[in-house]
């Protein structure tokens, strides 16, 4: 069975649900942001998660992406993606 494939990206894009990783104080955390425009009427404007365990966030935005039919991306400056979620590519 094929991997999922994330394009990593530099900062949030406005045409998809953004997973930001980033070492926390005590453990990684992550964010999901979510832009307005994505979610068909249901938001009133971008909107940004608390943070959580990387895997809760991970989790959090396949849920998000699979409600609303849009892709993922993911914010990673610390490199901390988990191989088993699939493969991380950057665009050329």
């Amino acid at each position: 069975m094929a991997k999922n494939r994330f394009e990593q990206v530099d900062e949030p894009q406005s045409d998809a649900i953004t997973l930001s990783l980033r070492k926390g104080e005590a453990s990684p955390t992550a964010q999901v942001i979510c832009p307005a425009i994505l979610a068909n009427g249901r938001l009133a404007q971008d909107t940004t998660s608390a943070e959580m365990p990387l895997i809760e966030g991970f989790r959090s935005a396949v849920r998000l992406a699979n409600e609303i039919k849009a892709p993922i991306v993911v914010l990673d400056p610390e490199n901390l993606w988990i191989a088993e979620w699939g493969d991380l590519f950057r665009a050329v």
